[in-house]
């Protein structure tokens, strides 16, 4: 019985050793994202880059951090994905000078992703209604 609580106290020590160094790493790369943005952003104002440069290199350092998440074992945030995703499109959108505004076309497809996600998950629909009375789930 010793051996059992000696087994699973040093695994839970184990355990939070990895949580802290994790959580360290973790830190360590908001803080390296953090820097790289507020230097790539000065150099674009002193540079006088174009705009969409500016929007990418942005685009470039997010999508960069979570890809270093990712190579240190670390779940990537989706907000940030998405927010690197963001500034990488107004970036190039920006510089081949489209003539569609951007704002509207990335509500179609916010639209269009919505009712793929619904059609893909039967079992989310049926599930939601499920909590209907009277509902039938045939």
């Amino acid at each position: 019985m010793k051996e059992k609580n000696f087994h699973d106290d040093e695994t839970k020590k184990v355990e939070k050793q990895e949580k802290a160094t994790k959580r360290k790493i973790a830190e360590r790369l908001d803080a390296i994202g953090w820097a790289l943005f507020f230097i790539w952003v000065g150099i674009a104002f002193l540079a006088e880059l174009p705009t969409g440069v500016g929007l990418l290199g942005v685009g470039v350092i997010t999508l960069g951090g979570q890809a270093a998440r990712k190579y240190f074992h670390l779940e990537a945030e989706g907000f940030w994905v998405v927010v690197g995703s963001l500034f990488v499109l107004g970036g190039v959108w920006e510089l081949l000078n489209l003539k569609i505004e951007l704002i509207p076309v990335l509500c179609v497809v916010a639209g269009f992703a919505l009712l793929v996600s619904i059609f893909r998950d039967k079992k989310k629909v049926h599930g939601c209604c499920a909590c209907v009375p009277g509902h039938d789930e045939r």
